[in-house]
């Protein structure tokens, strides 16, 4: 269950990271959500709270989310690694690898229809389980992979990580554009849902009162 997930992801002592972290953080938003946010791992901010994307570069992505019309209480945002790597490193291999379950675990309750990873990490691993070669983010921003993923239909939007956007301000409009398609991309997919069930509905001729009168 999601709670047991979460007391799991708290309680891990599965890498070196739990050694020197203050919080696990599991990650917060809706558990039906249908766009999920999927960043590297916690800051020193999320480290202390055990909330992802709370510091500065939170704030950030909470001002472009508002500036495109979406709430993070629409959404779903977690890491791919739950805990602080010291220093802000990047995680290694094997941190990345111990927590992959985690995350699987997560996808696979909350069934998103659209990822949007956030900087290198995330999309290397979310486009390494779709089988997609992964180009780096420069190249496969601004596109939709869509694919099969743990047996869900997932269509993938990387972009830049918004701590990236603090040290580089020019890739700000980017990452607005590539949460717009994420927006654009779950319309789609509803309209094509709904436009194939009235086709189902046409197809299995529903009955009329007229019909029923006949039998």
């Amino acid at each position: 269950s999601w709670d047991i997930l979460v007391e799991d992801i708290l309680s891990c002592t599965k890498c070196r990271l739990h050694m020197s972290r203050r919080k696990a953080v599991p990650g917060d938003g809706r558990r039906d959500a249908e766009i999920m946010l999927i960043g590297e791992a916690p800051g020193a901010t999320e480290d202390e709270l055990g909330l992802p994307f709370v510091g500065a570069a939170g704030k950030l992505l909470d001002s472009v989310l508002e500036d495109i019309g979406l709430k993070r209480s629409d959404l779903y945002i977690t890491n791919v690694v739950k805990c602080r790597p010291p220093n802000n490193r990047q995680p290694a291999r094997d941190e990345i690898e111990s927590c992959s379950l985690y995350l699987e675990s997560q996808i696979l309750m909350i069934r998103p229809k659209v990822i949007v990873t956030l900087g290198s990490v995330a999309g290397e691993w979310v486009a390494s389980k779709m089988g997609i070669r992964w180009l780096g983010v420069t190249r496969m921003r601004g596109n939709i992979y869509r694919g099969d993923m743990l047996g869900i239909e997932i269509s993938l939007i990387p972009t830049y990580h918004p701590a990236a956007i603090l040290r580089n301000k020019g890739n700000m409009e980017d990452l607005k554009a590539d949460l717009r398609i994420a927006v654009e991309e779950l319309a789609r997919i509803k309209g094509s849902k709904r436009s194939s069930e009235e086709k189902e509905e046409r197809k299995g001729g529903k009955k009329t009162l007229l019909d029923y009168m006949k039998l």
